[in-house]
């Protein structure tokens, strides 16, 4: 009731459609956004919101994230990424039982919804037990078991079996969905990533991988392959399946034309690269070019914080630094990338912007 809401516009800005801050009230009929500014036809209101001096958002999209690992919190920092995980992180991941997953990821859930986050896509290393914790708290999220493997050998095949099993026992689900997560190209050979390619197209669901993250993964790749981690996941086809990548600092030119012939979208995660020394994606360079950015925090054990104002505070005042240009990757473009990019980039095309026949996956916040 006379709130303040951030609703689109026909304005645009660098990455497309503009956003405008107008007094109105918003109805809500079950989950669904059933008016603005006018009441649908036979409204009558279970309850009355009073927004006085407070603005109302769409809620936010957190794109890339490992729940579970608040329990990791602090755990491993001041060492860089390939420290951070294989001496650090995977040690103790190999201690953790169901219910610290169960728990650890509900923590996380409680400090994204309290700031202002709605939806997330999680990758996670069990199965059954983070879409169990979503649910349970009511927040929507994009769930995919991260899976490793080499060819055709058991044990990737078996952790692929456990994400489709996962996949089919919430396919009833009104709030959770899914993607397949092949891990890394570091962690999955190229005959296992087509394996997961072609179970992703029969599963209908996307991919979500991490991608060009550290120096070390690009110089291995061009040691390897000839190929830069982009070139080399396009060669194996992997992007013939709606994908999207986390990271995606280690880039040149035509690593970005490639995201954008094959409409990859990318999860920018600016406070977890700069905690882990991994650098800082060249963002304005990708939505100058126009491939759909979204911004993710990344898991709690490389981000110490599961806020996506601080991300994207740093999403903007990082972009401007290294451009040397204060309209680089602006207030809009950013609000843009953690709204409507992120919904996009999620397949889900039922939230993510404040219109009539949307979700109704709100926050409120007080201005004062």
């Amino acid at each position: 009731k006379n709130i303040y809401c951030i609703l689109p516009c026909a304005k645009t800005c660098g990455t497309g459609r503009s956003y405008e801050v107008k007094e109105t009230n918003i109805y809500v009929t079950n989950d669904i956004i059933s008016g603005i500014g006018t009441a649908p036809d036979g409204f009558i209101a279970d309850r009355t919101v009073q927004g006085k001096n407070k603005i109302l958002s769409v809620g936010l999209v957190n794109a890339h994230n490992h729940a579970y690992m608040s329990v990791f919190r602090n755990s491993a920092d001041d060492v860089l990424f390939e420290e951070w995980l294989f001496k650090r992180i995977l040690p103790l991941e190999d201690k953790l039982v169901d219910e610290d997953i169960y728990w650890g990821t509900q923590l996380s859930c409680l400090e994204m919804l309290k700031s202002g986050t709605t939806t997330f896509l999680d990758m996670h290393i069990t199965k059954n037990i983070v879409p169990k914790a979503v649910e349970d708290v009511g927040m929507r999220a994009v769930i995919s078991k991260g899976i490793v493997g080499e060819g055709t050998a058991e044990y990737g095949l078996t952790r692929l079996a456990d994400a489709k099993e996962e996949i089919n026992n919430f396919k009833n689900s009104k709030l959770v969905s899914f993607m397949l997560a092949p891990h890394a190209i570091y962690t999955c050979d190229s005959e296992y990533l087509k394996i997961v390619t072609e179970e992703a197209k029969k599963l209908n669901v996307p991919i979500h991988t991490h991608l060009a993250e550290s120096p070390v993964e690009l110089k291995d790749a061009l040691e390897k392959y000839g190929k830069t981690p982009v070139e080399y996941l396009a060669d194996l086809g992997v992007f013939d399946v709606k994908t999207i990548c986390a990271h995606c600092v280690q880039l040149n030119d035509n690593d970005i034309d490639i995201f954008k012939k094959y409409n990859v979208s990318v999860a920018a995660n600016p406070v977890s690269n700069l905690k882990l020394a991994n650098g800082i994606a060249p963002i304005k360079k990708m939505l100058d070019k126009g491939i759909n950015v979204a911004i993710g925090t990344d898991g709690p054990a490389s981000n110490n914080g599961q806020n996506m104002f601080r991300e994207m505070n740093f999403h903007a005042l990082l972009h401007k630094g290294v451009n040397h240009d204060a309209e680089a990757v602006s207030a809009l473009e950013t609000y843009k990338c953690a709204t409507e990019n992120g919904a996009k980039a999620l397949a889900l095309d039922n939230c993510g912007v404040l219109e009539v026949g949307k979700k109704a996956d709100l926050f409120v916040m007080d201005i004062n």
